[in-house]
């Protein structure tokens, strides 16, 4: 004969989980980490002057790597490493034709930076003139 012997131990409830995407804390902690990591890399790449003034070389149109390079004086590969940074950050997308390797402006790109900017610029400026005049008048004294 078999004897089993209880343990006391009582299954684990399966709870039902409500999802509500409103307020899934975790979700939003990823989007606000992913929008910090997409500004981080695009401002780090244009903290360079150097891929500044790529970006303003491919405002006119796509350009060959060996024309990016052509008004710099460095080698083609600082070059390439400046352009692979712009490249990582989604500033620029290059593609090869043929035997030629073109970089183009990505019109998209700064469009987070952007939005990130334009919330400080909500504020309107004081007007500090307007201000001393204000002053002038209240502190005056009545006489």
């Amino acid at each position: 004969m078999r004897v089993t012997v209880k343990t006391g131990k009582i299954p684990p409830v399966r709870r039902r989980l409500i999802f509500n995407q409103l307020v899934d804390v975790s979700r939003q902690t990823r989007l606000i980490t992913v929008m910090t990591d997409r500004l981080d890399t695009t401002f780090a790449a244009l903290a360079d002057p150097t891929r500044r003034a790529i970006l303003a070389m491919l405002l006119e149109d796509d350009m060959a790597v060996t024309d990016v390079a052509d008004p710099f004086d460095m080698s083609l590969a600082a070059v390439s490493k400046h352009l692979g940074v712009l490249t990582a950050a989604g500033l620029i997308s290059q593609e090869k034709r043929g035997r030629v390797k073109w970089c183009k402006l990505e019109p998209d790109a700064l469009r987070d930076a952007s939005v990130w900017m334009k919330a400080f610029g909500q504020l309107d400026g004081i007007d500090l003139d307007a201000f001393e005049r204000f002053l002038d008048a209240e502190l005056k004294p009545s006489a």
